[in-house]
């Protein structure tokens, strides 16, 4: 086995970029990529008796390994210093950003629509609204500084019914989304898009490669695949009336192959049918195989 290369640990506090680092390298390198605790890691760590309560303090204020030292009222404190000492300042001082006001908006835009699906062009429309005047080159770059710091993820759709990944509209998912609560303090009122963040970093953590699904005009929370498998993925808060659940359901029905069919929320009773198998999603985190619970 050839040994012969460098190894890079890239994460959210990572001190120089993965770009930068390989340009620094010569030669070849292995890049191991370090998240933020997953639930199931950050409940180990607090040997965590009560699971549902945990839970609402981990789709809270997130993983990140000080924050499940901290207390209550020191955790919020301690993400905004963070955000505002490391994240911000270091993405601005780095990239030489002179308009800091816009960057931290256009931050906090994709905080409150985490989930959604835009593209440069559309958010610098938004901005033009709110009467700020800002180029789609300028938003494009501020996307991808953020991405090489680590702070959020672009995944890109895939037509189901063209089978190739479109090149617009994507979505972004924050590293940790305890940041959310730090800016927003909305954690809870937002919880189905939180949900959705912690879902897709799990996956992202299990190895997957993940893209939005879009068939026809509906659209698949995810597709994710590894070299083993594909996996669609629905996530929802509660799946609370027929409405719900004929909504979330049947763009999965609608899928013809016989990969995997998934669906997360946070209902304690199964609503598994027709070949889509329903998780709680503490179990979902817990899990070690999603296969697990079709064979239990």
């Amino acid at each position: 086995m050839d040994l012969d290369c460098e190894i890079i640990i890239t994460g959210s506090n990572a001190t120089l970029l993965s770009g930068e680092l390989a340009t620094l390298i010569a030669g070849r390198y292995i890049e191991i990529k370090i998240y933020p605790f997953s639930f199931k890691e950050a409940m180990q760590l607090k040997e965590a008796k009560n699971e549902r309560k945990f839970f609402m303090e981990y789709l809270k204020y997130g993983g990140m390994p000080l924050v499940l030292q901290l207390k209550p009222d020191e955790k919020v404190d301690y993400l905004r210093d963070l955000y505002n000492s490391i994240i911000l300042k270091d993405i601005v001082t780095r990239n030489n950003i002179r308009e800091v006001d816009l960057f931290d908006k256009l931050i906090r835009f994709l905080m409150d629509n985490t989930g959604q699906t835009f593209s440069a062009k559309s958010i610098s429309k938004y901005f033009k609204n709110e009467n700020r005047q800002v180029s789609r080159d300028t938003i494009y770059n501020y996307l991808i500084y953020l991405q090489r710091a680590f702070l959020i993820h672009k995944v890109q759709r895939e037509d189901l019914v063209g089978k190739k990944v479109l090149k617009v509209h994507e979505k972004y998912y924050f590293t940790d989304h305890g940041f959310n609560e730090t800016l927003s303090g909305k954690n809870r009122k937002k919880i189905s898009q939180i949900l959705e963040n912690i879902v897709y970093m799990e996956f992202l953590r299990r190895g997957y490669e993940i893209y939005v699904g879009k068939l026809n005009n509906t659209e698949i929370d995810f597709i994710c695949k590894n070299h083993e498998k594909t996996v669609y993925v629905q996530v929802s808060y509660l799946l609370a009336s027929e409405k719900t659940i004929k909504r979330e359901l049947n763009p999965l029905l609608k899928i013809k192959d016989n990969y995997e069919k998934i669906i997360i929320t946070m209902d304690d009773v199964d609503f598994s049918q027709k070949g889509i198998i329903h998780y709680n999603i503490i179990d979902f985190l817990k899990s070690e195989d999603l296969r697990q619970r079709q064979n239990s």
